[in-house]
């Protein structure tokens, strides 16, 4: 398989990411405004730090690897005032991005995990 750059492996894993949440806050309510505002809490910079944080010492060597790599990305402008959050999140999605095209046993796995995090 073509190696995909790390700013596309979390491009592709934001997508995951929300389409994981989508999935499981469609089940939540019926309000779209309340839909929106639980989604939101669960796809913004800080929830994946805090995820990122919560399964780092369940990564393998290689994940860890990427994730580093994905951290040290060079931020756009108008996060810095975020940056280490920003930094976290994006290796979250990087990691994500990874495990939805190279692995998806890993990625069932891990996300059963984050989803035990989850709070709606």
């Amino acid at each position: 398989m073509q190696e995909i750059n790390l700013r596309n492996y979390a491009y592709l894993g934001d997508a995951v990411w929300e389409l994981f949440i989508r999935e499981r806050t469609i089940l939540q309510t019926n309000n779209a405004k309340k839909l929106h505002q639980i989604t939101t809490n669960l796809v913004k910079t800080h929830s994946q730090f805090e995820l990122l944080h919560f399964i780092e010492d369940k990564l393998t060597e290689d994940e860890q690897d990427l994730v580093k790599r994905a951290r040290n990305l060079p931020i756009p402008v108008g996060r810095r005032n975020i940056q280490t959050e920003y930094r976290q999140a994006t290796a979250f999605e990087a990691l994500i991005g990874w495990w939805y095209l190279h692995d998806k046993s890993r990625y069932d796995k891990m996300m059963a995990l984050i989803e035990t995090q989850l709070r709606y």
